[in-house]
């Protein structure tokens, strides 16, 4: 399949350096943008939503007494550092960059989002970070990369998952011996009960039909691989 637009879905924790404890890995950031500067040259637009999880985990939060309400505000604003590191990190490289928010911030630090701005900037092959998640709480980034891509028309959500290459019948690192889907119907996930992204996020893909393309994004060139189709991947469809 040929893409026009695509939205790149990046974990917060796949953007930590682990060697060296910092929150972001910036010889990573480097590396991709690279890659989408040749995804660019493809011909093709590209949005992403960034998570938060290696700066804050609302879930362990809320164990320590903080309401879910506020942890997931604070992880939204945790996405804002990333998507502001990652816009830093892509225009070291030439890349023109735009933040846009779902929450309401000073427009010194981010842009607040607007469907018809976030397609204009698209259509110039500018790259459109997405951050403060949907920008209400009780909603994962997941969920706002399924939302924004709705929004934007994208052709495909590509998952970059942390060392995982896909969807496996059961965690492949608890289990080595776990089976990965070449392909799978959103039904079939929803069935089994699938550990890639939430329920509401997958539900959303179906209903408008938006491909998944699930791959491990530490592996060499990753995105421009899964964009030609020659990555190990899991492809989720109706």
């Amino acid at each position: 399949m040929e893409y026009k637009r695509i939205l790149l879905k990046l974990s917060g924790e796949s953007l930590a350096n682990k060697e060296s404890s910092l929150a972001i890995d910036y010889k990573l950031v480097k590396k991709i943008a690279k890659q989408l500067k040749e995804v660019i040259k493809m011909g093709i637009e590209i949005a992403i939503v960034v998570g938060g999880g290696n700066f804050w985990r609302g879930t362990s939060a809320e164990k320590n007494g903080i309401s879910r309400n506020r942890a997931d505000y604070i992880g939204m604003l945790a996405t804002v550092m990333n998507g502001l590191a990652l816009q830093s990190g892509f225009e070291q490289e030439g890349l023109t960059v735009r933040v846009l928010s779902s929450m309401n911030l000073d427009k010194r630090v981010s842009e607040y989002y607007i469907n018809e701005k976030a397609q204009r900037n698209l259509s110039k092959k500018e790259i459109v970070i997405f951050v403060g998640g949907t920008g209400r709480p009780f909603f994962t980034t997941d969920t706002a990369a399924t939302l924004f891509a709705s929004e934007i028309k994208a052709n495909v959500i590509f998952v970059g998952k942390n060392n995982v290459s896909g969807v496996y019948d059961e965690d492949p690192k608890i289990n080595p011996n776990a089976k990965r889907y070449d392909e799978i119907t959103y039904e079939e996930v929803l069935k089994k009960n699938l550990k890639v992204m939430d329920s509401t996020s997958f539900s959303m893909a179906r209903d408008n039909n938006i491909e998944l393309i699930v791959f491990n994004i530490n592996e060499e060139n990753s995105i421009i691989r899964a964009v030609k189709g020659e990555i190990e991947h899991t492809k989720v469809r109706n």
